[in-house]
């Protein structure tokens, strides 16, 4: 079978056990490494994979080929996208026309963004720029763009850039909703005769991680883009909970907020809440 996730701590540390052969009874794996960007690009293209890591955000164009698993994921709390500046303003306010930079337009982190902006940026944001999560920073840091929304390890490490925390956007949503944040969802095709079969060994791939990461270690290593052993293990300590283990009424609840409030902002296509369970 074929999967495709992103090379990042927490997706290699989740999947580590399944595509080694550690996973008893579970088939070979082809794994695709992949930003989120490109897989939620071809998982809508028709030349999706078998099992792919996607943004929540991006589940509403694939819903009719794709069925949402309810494990394997990222969803939390604490964990939220941050909007960084230069300048050190902490006033949403002062972004109003200004230039943001945004990992990708779907993905959970721009809707937040945008559901954050449109309650707290009177006259809204100037322009939205797309760039691959790793430019953000330096963009900001060299007065590129006014501001950027980051992701991943940046919650770690943008202050070496000298960039300051203008709002955290996990704080606000969960202020907002009292739910946790859905952040990568991991989708199997509904042409598959098996997909319970998947989850299950999804959840045996998390738990062997947890039982024994030292296994995974090395492979997390070779894949995490030359991020130290410490900003990983704090990567895999914030991304993988409860939650990558199994969704629950309240990862189900959190996903329906999300995407529902985004339909109504026209963020995202209208779709049929049902194909979410």
């Amino acid at each position: 079978m074929k999967i495709a996730f992103s090379p990042c701590p927490n997706d290699t540390f989740v999947f580590h056990a399944l595509v080694h052969g550690l996973v008893p009874g579970a088939p070979e794996w082809n794994v695709m490494y992949a930003d989120i960007d490109i897989t939620n690009k071809l998982a809508s293209s028709g030349d999706g994979l078998d099992v792919m890591k996607i943004s929540y955000a991006a589940l509403p164009w694939v819903l009719d080929d794709y069925r949402l698993l309810p494990c394997g994921g990222a969803l939390g709390r604490g964990c939220g996208p941050l909007v960084l500046t230069k300048d050190g303003s902490v006033d949403p306010a002062s972004l109003a026309g200004k230039r943001v930079a945004v990992p990708s337009e779907r993905s959970t982190a721009y809707l937040l963004f945008r559901l954050w902006a449109a309650q707290k940026v009177p006259g809204g944001i100037g322009e939205v720029i797309v760039m691959p999560f790793h430019e953000i920073m330096p963009a900001v840091r060299d007065g590129h763009i006014d501001a950027g929304l980051v992701i991943h390890e940046a919650r770690f490490t943008y202050p070496t850039y000298g960039l300051s925390l203008m709002a955290d956007m996990g704080s606000w949503w969960e202020s907002d909703t009292g739910l946790p944040i859905p952040l990568g969802a991991i989708i199997a095709k509904r042409s598959l005769s098996n997909p319970d079969q998947i989850a299950s060994w999804i959840r045996e791939s998390v738990a062997y991680a947890w039982a024994h990461p030292e296994v995974s270690e090395a492979y997390v290593l070779e894949h995490s883009q030359e991020m130290s052993r410490d900003v990983a293990k704090q990567h895999i300590e914030l991304y993988v909970n409860d939650f990558t283990a199994d969704l629950g009424e309240d990862g189900y609840a959190a996903v329906e907020s999300l995407l529902s409030r985004a339909a109504k902002e026209g963020l995202v296509p209208e779709f049929d809440l049902s194909l979410l369970r």
